[in-house]
């Protein structure tokens, strides 16, 4: 296969890369299609919402998700499930199990991947590290230095899948824990420059490594009032990402935003909100051998809001 470049035409339902339908493109042999499910900021909200009146009432909930992730892998053969962190902390399960049953659940639903954010260090770097082994999937992050704490080496800055001919480089970023979390709970990581790693990480997948597309999974947030960093930082200044998947500010996109990197080409950022309201689900279409590829996005609701 060869090298491929990127068409974007996003919108809340179905893209076009040509004046063709999207889904007779999809049937043709030599269209390849990805599907990506994300979450962020789940916040150890196992159950619904409780039907009380509040904003998010009915919503939410493990099982539902769960539920549309099987429906959407017997639909899709090509499937990818990431999480852009703040997995633990915010309902009574994490304070009773500490973050096994989240881990456990995450693994059941087959995610492939994660980033680590703030609130996952809320029962101490000792604390993630013991509920690791209930995580069959990675945590992935390239700009916490772990050399001196007890998750040395159990966190890798990137990871590759593989779907069909498509190669998928995943690499992780974390916000600065200093300010934010105390350091008695997350010790002796050191905080390196997230724009800087990221970038050196995806020349590494994009030009090195041959990956056809790269996502960045930030627990940066998404754009702040003044010079800290944010996904829309990170987009802007770098040159080998296609998609930031984004967390921790809690924000709920109808759409991907587009974003210009640095060499001129589009970088899409998407975030679900909070509490596993929202699945996110990006539909990347491969075009084999032809320059031109084309994303959809529809962000699903998990549950609704009841009267």
């Amino acid at each position: 296969m060869q090298r491929r470049q990127f068409i974007y035409n996003v919108g809340a339902g179905i893209a076009f890369a040509s004046t063709m339908p999207l889904q007779l493109l999809a049937n043709e042999p030599e269209i390849l299609q990805l599907t990506i499910l994300h979450t962020n900021d789940v916040h150890s909200r196992i159950e619904p919402f409780p039907m009380d009146g509040s904003r998010f009432q009915g919503m939410g909930g493990a099982a539902r998700r769960a539920e549309l992730i099987a429906q959407i892998r017997k639909e899709q053969q090509q499937v990818l499930l990431l999480d852009a962190g703040d997995i633990f902390q915010g309902t009574p399960y994490f304070n009773v199990y500490g973050g096994e049953l989240e881990f456990k659940l995450m693994t059941q639903m087959g995610y492939d991947a994660a980033t680590i954010g703030n609130h996952d260090f809320d029962a101490g770097i000792d604390g993630l590290e013991k509920q690791l082994p209930n995580a069959k999937f990675p945590l992935i992050n390239c700009n916490y230095d772990f050399s001196d704490t007890i998750m040395n080496g159990k966190v890798k800055p990137y990871k590759i899948f593989k779907k069909e001919q498509i190669k998928i480089g995943v690499l992780g970023v974390g916000i600065e824990l200093q300010g934010l979390v105390p350091q008695a709970l997350y010790q002796n990581t050191q905080y390196l420059d997230p724009v800087a790693n990221a970038n050196k990480y995806a020349m590494l997948l994009k030009k090195e490594e041959k990956c056809d597309f790269v996502i960045c999974l930030s627990h940066l947030g998404y754009q702040y009032n003044g010079e800290k960093v944010s996904d829309i930082t990170l987009a802007r200044n770098s040159s080998d990402i296609d998609l930031i998947i984004g967390g921790h500010t809690h924000t709920f996109l109808s759409e991907p935003t587009i974003e210009t990197n640095l060499v001129g080409n589009p970088v899409l950022i998407n975030q679900v909100g909070w509490a596993g309201i929202v699945l996110g689900r990006l539909d990347v279409y491969f075009e084999r051998n032809k320059k031109g590829k084309c994303l959809s996005c529809k962000n699903l609701t998990i549950g609704e809001a009841k009267e």
